[in-house]
Order: structure tokens, then sequence, then C-alpha cells
């Protein structure tokens, strides 16, 4: 990185930081701190909203899944928009008539305060994690760039977040978005136009596109219904829908963001924007990283993108053997080069060109083959490193391609998405601390000062725990998984139990409660024998805490019928 890099990164996230503290120093009333006083218009509430699902996992993950697995991921999100619609019109009104300050109150209300708990723990400790692996992925970044501590950038970065959020509550989490969303589509536009600039001059887009199809990177829709294939139309509409429900209805992080809208038709539009933005959002970063894959058919790539394996296999004995998969790689990529211009040319002068496509398929094959054989290597070095290199690619292209200056606006793009997302995510977890489980169970009645100072204390306790749950993450398969299967295991009860709460009046407390109980259990069961993808665990959590719950209910009041008898 050059000084220019640098000046570029830490303005940007000084401004960001000093702009939210400065904006909201003075919330001191608790429906100012958690509300933001009602205050904020549609555009807001759609912007934070968005800006709180697209953490860096996000910017730094998602390329680096386009670029292995193609496309296949957009379908993850087919079943939002249609979520967004429900929420408008089931849960917005009932929480906004019931005036609450989180989304659990609402289950008190409607159940009892056991099963008002019992969500609200589930939320805490989800999104605990959640948040502690919004802070971890953008400390890989900086970890490999300078080459610092790991576990020392995670608590610089945590600590940055903690000191706006505990200083503004909500009002600074949604000022803070809209600047960061502003330099994340600035940053991600640039990126991919300068990828476009760099590829050969006789290779267009509609080329650059062809040639992804022919290495199966666009293949978007995938009609399989086999329950272990992880992205289909099947489980994007129906595992992507309930996901959808279940984080933006009843997760705190997203429904704080649209509690503090002005009326219901504010918050209402500003989660319709999110629906019809968050797709081709996430289909233009998709599409970032499918690019970033073509330009490498015509650049050297690195055999392995994770830097701090190469640095392990360099310093041990496979080094030679090593050396020699890069020398390999290095030649397929000049043969890779020359094919795919024969490709594009055929193409072009509509002749015939299933050899060349069949002997770019050859290529793939031949390099996907170097790849795992380095990953046995790296393996053979040290049994415990992490050899999915996804959520490398990006970043290594960042780093090694882009000019100067645009480096340190794209490290800022991620920067400022983890630390929005994060920001969000500790502003909840110490909003549903407060409300749900501190006031809720104080005998007293304090001063509306007393419980802002409560919701900054646990907001900064919940960072902490989250700095912590960062410094003992690693990578799995990639963030962008990890990140959405910890919700899956838990958003799927909970949302059973908003689903039960708001359509079927016939089922009671207990009823709810313990079903509840059962099929968070059966769901932790289902997931440790890994026998379907994760996005069905959101529909199997939710209908199973439904179906339970009727059951429940029906053979106590058969029960207490009998008894009465």
């Amino acid at each position: 990185m050059q000084i220019i890099d640098w000046i570029v990164l830490f303005s940007t996230l000084l401004f960001i930081v000093v702009y939210g503290v400065v904006k909201t120093r003075k919330s001191s009333h608790i429906d100012d701190y958690i509300l933001g006083n009602k205050e904020t218009r549609w555009w807001t509430v759609g912007i934070s909203v968005m800006a709180t699902q697209a953490s860096a996992i996000t910017f730094l993950s998602t390329p680096g899944q386009a670029f292995h697995d193609g496309m296949g991921f957009i379908q993850f999100y087919f079943g939002l928009p249609l979520a967004m619609v429900v929420i408008c019109f089931t849960f917005i009104p009932i929480y906004n008539k019931l005036k609450v300050y989180t989304a659990y109150e609402y289950l008190e209300q409607r159940f009892d305060l056991k099963t008002r708990s019992l969500a609200a723990i589930l939320f805490l400790v989800q999104r605990g994690l959640g948040t502690g692996l919004t802070i971890y992925a953008p400390a890989i970044i900086l970890s490999t760039i300078l080459g610092w501590n790991l576990n020392l950038l995670i608590v610089i970065i945590g600590f940055l977040v903690i000191f706006y959020t505990v200083s503004g509550g909500t009002k600074a989490v949604n000022v803070t978005q809209k600047q960061q969303m502003f330099i994340i589509f600035l940053g991600m536009f640039m990126a991919f136009f300068v990828i476009l600039n760099l590829l050969p001059s006789n290779i267009s887009f509609t080329n650059a596109l062809e040639i992804a199809g022919a290495n199966n990177k666009m293949n978007i829709v995938d009609f399989s219904l086999d329950p272990n294939v992880k992205y289909t139309f099947w489980s994007g509409i129906a595992g992507g829908f309930f996901l959808s429900l279940a984080y933006f209805g009843t997760d705190q992080s997203q429904v704080g963001r649209y509690l503090s809208g002005k009326s219901d038709k504010e918050s209402q539009m500003g989660l319709i924007m999110n629906g019809f933005l968050k797709v081709p959002m996430q289909f233009f970063i998709l599409l970032t990283g499918v690019m970033v894959f073509v330009f490498f058919q015509f650049h050297a790539a690195p055999l392995h993108f994770n830097p701090n394996n190469n640095n392990l296999v360099q310093n041990s004995s496979y080094k030679k053997q090593y050396h020699e998969l890069e020398s390999e790689l290095n030649s397929l990529t000049q043969e890779k080069s020359s094919i795919n211009l024969l490709y594009v040319d055929h193409l072009n002068k509509n002749i015939n060109n299933t050899a060349s496509k069949e002997k770019l398929i050859e290529i793939s094959s031949k390099e996907k083959a170097l790849r795992e054989k380095a990953k046995e290597i790296i393996k053979k070095v040290d049994h415990g490193a992490e050899t999915n290199d996804k959520d490398y690619v990006f970043i290594y292209f960042i780093l090694n391609y882009l000019p100067k200056g645009l480096v340190g606006l794209l490290l800022a793009v991620i920067l400022s998405a983890a630390m929005s997302s994060s920001a969000s995510g500790l502003s909840s977890l110490g909003t549903t601390m407060a409300i749900d489980i501190y006031k809720r169970n104080l005998k007293v009645t304090k001063s509306d000062k007393h419980y802002v100072n409560a919701t900054q204390f646990f907001t900064l306790i919940w960072g902490i725990i989250a700095i912590g749950f960062a410094c003992i993450s690693s990578l799995f398969e990639n963030l962008i998984q990890l990140v959405n299967i910890v919700g899956s295991v838990f958003y799927g009860t909970v949302l059973g139990i908003f689903l039960v709460g708001f359509y079927i009046k016939y089922v009671k407390a207990e009823a709810i409660f313990w079903s509840a109980i059962i099929t968070q259990s059966i769901i932790f069961y289902i997931f440790y024998l890994d026998i379907v993808s994760f996005l069905w665990l959101n529909f199997i959590g939710a209908m199973l805490t439904i179906i339970l719950s009727l059951i429940i209910q029906y053979l106590s009041k058969k029960i207490t019928t009998n008894s009465i008898v």
C-alpha cells in the first residue's frame, strides 16, 4: 500500500467515527437513544437496513464465493423480497401499535415472560456470535496487509465500533450508515469498472460473460431437488424466505432499524426499498467476483490465495514440491490466456468454438487439480491449517492490481461495512439486554437516564464479548456461509414463536414455550448430523415450532378437559 492509500483509508474511517459521535452525543432520553426519537425517514431506514446486513463479510467473502463457485449463491436471496412484503403488512403495524422498544416485548404481551426471555436469549447468543464474525472478517484483511497480530487488530476494530455506538445509540448507527453505504457503493462500482478496464483490449464485457459462462460461473438458477445441494431455486425461495422473515422480522439488529421510522409508512417504504435493491446489489457483488475470475484467465494468480498458508509452506521441507506446482500453474496460465482469446475470437466471428470450449474446461480441471494438490501440501505442513482461501481472493486482487488510492478506498469499503454491521449488532444486543432482561426484571422504577446508561453499559459488555468471539473464530468454508449458518441454527425457532403469536391465537404460552425448547434441540441435532443444507434449517425450525405448539396445545386442552370431567 502507498501513502495515498493509507490517507484515504484512515481519513474515511476517522470521518465516520467523528461524525457519528458529534451528531448524536446528546442522546440522553431512552426514546432518543434506542428509537432515534422515531424521526427516521424511509430512505434512511432502507439504507440502514441494507447496511446492517451488508457486513464486511459480504464484500470480502462474496466475490471469492463467486470466483470459485459462480453466481449460484444469488439464489440465497430469492425469498427476501417476499419476506419484506409480509413484514411490512404484519410485523411493523403490530410492533408500532404496541409501542415496543424490542421485538421480544411483544411476546410477553402475547404469551408470557419466559417465552419473551427465551426468544431474547436465543437472539443474544446468535447475534453475539454473528457480531464477533463481522469484527473478525476485516481484522483478517489488515492482519494480512500489515503483518500485525490478528487478535490485536480485532480488539482495535472492535473498540472503534464500540466508541461511537455506545456514544450515540440507534441514531449514531443510522447517521453513520448513510455515509458508509455511499462509500461502499462508490468503491464497488469503481472496482468493477477497473477490472473491466484491466482485461485485454479486445475482450468486451459481453466476451467476459461468455468466458465466465464457458467455465460454468454463470449458472444462476438450479432447480435441483437434492436437499444436500446448498443453493437451489427451492432452498432460496423456501429457506431464504424463512431466513429473511426471521432476520428482518425478529432480529433486533434489524427490527431496531425500522422501529425508529417516523411512521408505519416510512418503515414500510424503507423495507420495500431494501427488498427492491438487495438482490441486485448481491448480484452485482457476485458478478464482480466472476469478473475477477475472468481477469485471472489472462493474468497470473497465486496457487493459493491465503498468504499465511503460503508462508508456512515456504518455511517447510515441502517448499520445492510446492514450487513445482506453481511452475505448472504459470505454464497453464499462459496456455489458458491463449485459449480464451481464441475462444472469444471464434465467438465474434461465428466460428464453431466447441473445441476451444472443451479445451477451456480441460485447463480449468487441471488448474483445480493443482490447487487441490497445494491444499494437500498445506495440510501436511500444518494439519490444523484452514485450506479454504475463498475469503482471500478479492483482497489479493485489490492489493496487487488496483491503482493507488483505490486500494485505500476499497479497504475503507470493507471496513465501513464491518463497522456498520457491527454497530447495529452491538446496539441491538445492548438494547435487548437492557430492555428485555434488565429492565423487565428490575423491581423498582428508574429514570430514563438510568436506562440509557444501562443500555450503554450492556452495549460495551456485549462489544467485549463479541471481540472475544472474534478472537476464537476460524474460517469455516468461508465467512459469508458461516455467518448465515449461525443465524439459520437459531432463526427458525424464533420465527416460529412469532408466527404462532401473530396468526394462531389458539396456542397459549406453555405450548409455545415447550415447542420452542424441543424444536431448538432438534435443530441442534439436525445441524450436528449435517443431513440438509443449512438454509433448510430456517424452514424446518419454523414449521416444527408451529406444528409442535399446536399438538402440545391440543393435548394440554384435552388433558384439562378430561381432568374436569
